[in-house]
């Protein structure tokens, strides 16, 4: 490709229908393209090994996006494919958790009611082969793609596993797995959910511990902990719904993007699932974007207590735009805000109440660990009836204890004021 054919190409694609006009009489748009095209040429020229010509297009594309920021990128075939499964929440799989360990994967954990785990793969399991392919040598990526796969096909896993002196040849039927982003327990009387990610399955599931934790519960139910701490975030209509569910009306999130039309607002729905139970959200540097948007939506409307540590503050939206045959971009197209107005892109949602994040140690009950950039951490204080009845989860993790009194407390409060109109 000639520097000029290459020059004319990008003002061809830089003109194209749905991307920002550009006027191509103009020297400097002119310039700044024949400068790309010269470090082209001299690169696929003179560079000290081969580059293909879409290796370097490729890493243009790249490099113009990240440079505009860090939440912008260029996501290759592979990239590509690998975020639609993770905000499907869904693949055809065997349902294990895995690792790599000395160039072999190791079975973390299968899955309940999975392929995998009818088929009695067991936890510290390597896997050796797939399909007497050797794994050694592939990235834990390419292992994990060979052992995904259209449903109802088999494939055999080569398993080595301790206390067994021979290798075990084990056929497993692929079928459909869910990324499971809600889980749920019951804390004495204390609804406890955490929601790991926001993908296709989250409001879903949401709904579905909501259910399982009212019926099991009734009416002694005094209250539910969301736990979005270390929630990267995910898909907005999902932060929508999750925060909907709490939500009888009102706003809840705001868009608004370069252009004056671009704005969105979304609203809740009638009907609050938990009928004015106290809630409260659990957040920390971690959480981010969508899990964002849940706890500013929950505290602006005085619907749930906010606890924990200042959260991560991304408050951008990107859209995917699918590149064919070459993969996608991700690109920053608007801003969100809370029902309040307010922007927490770079500050973050402050908690109602902070609680520096911290581990009570077994055996040392006085003594508590902080991650080293916390501060201000509040000494435990625990009342041995209460918090027996309480999970050995609970009793480790200081903002969920804390979280559980505040709870007890509100409930309480209740109790001795039954007439107080719920929150």
């Amino acid at each position: 490709m000639k520097r000029p054919i290459l020059a004319a190409t990008l003002i061809l694609a830089l003109t194209a229908p749905g991307a920002d006009r550009v006027d191509a009489a103009s020297s400097e748009t002119y310039r700044q393209l024949n400068l790309f095209g010269d470090v082209f040429e001299r690169v696929r020229a003179e560079y000290v090994e081969e580059v293909s010509d879409e290796e370097l297009i490729e890493a243009a594309i790249r490099g113009m996006l990240t440079s505009l920021d860090p939440h912008s990128s260029y996501l290759n075939p592979e990239n590509f494919d690998e975020m639609q499964v993770q905000t499907r929440g869904e693949f055809g799989g065997l349902g294990i958790e895995v690792t790599m360990e000395n160039g072999f994967v190791k079975v973390v954990s299968p899955i309940d009611d999975t392929p995998a785990y009818r088929a009695g793969i067991e936890a510290g399991d390597f896997v050796t082969h797939l399909d007497d392919e050797p794994i050694l040598g592939l990235t834990l990526g390419e292992a994990v793609e060979k052992m995904r796969g259209p449903v109802n096909t088999d494939i055999t896993l080569t398993i080595v596993r301790e206390g067994v002196d021979e290798p075990l040849d084990i056929t497993v039927t692929r079928d459909v797995i869910t990324i499971e982003s809600v889980r749920w327990r019951l804390e004495d009387k204390a609804g406890y959910i955490r929601i790991t990610s926001f993908n296709e399955q989250t409001e879903d599931g949401l709904i579905g511990a909501l259910e399982a934790m009212m019926d099991k519960a009734g009416d002694d139910l005094q209250g539910v902990v969301v736990d979005l701490r270390n929630n990267p975030g995910g898909l907005l209509d999902q932060a929508v719904g999750v925060s909907d569910v709490f939500l009888d009306k009102g706003e809840i999130v705001s868009t608004r993007g370069r252009r004056e039309d671009s704005a969105q607002r979304f609203n809740a729905r009638p009907g609050d699932m938990v009928r004015g139970l106290p809630v409260v959200v659990l957040i920390n540097g971690g959480s981010a974007s969508a899990s964002e948007i849940v706890a500013g939506a929950l505290q602006d409307h005085r619907r749930a207590i906010v606890m924990g540590t200042r959260s991560f503050g991304k408050g951008s939206v990107q859209t995917i735009v699918p590149l064919p045959s070459h993969g996608a971009m991700r690109l920053t197209t608007a801003r969100y805000y809370t029902p309040s107005g307010v922007s927490i892109q770079a500050t973050g949602i402050v908690p109602d109440i902070v609680v520096e994040e911290a581990t009570i140690e077994s055996g040392d009950r006085d003594r508590l660990t902080s991650e080293a950039d916390l501060r201000n951490s509040l000494e435990a204080e625990e009342d041995g009836d209460r918090t027996a009845r309480r999970s050995g989860a609970a009793l480790d993790d200081y903002q969920l204890g804390r979280a559980l009194d505040l709870l007890e407390g509100l409930a309480l409060v209740d109790a001795l004021n039954p007439g107080a109109a719920a929150n």
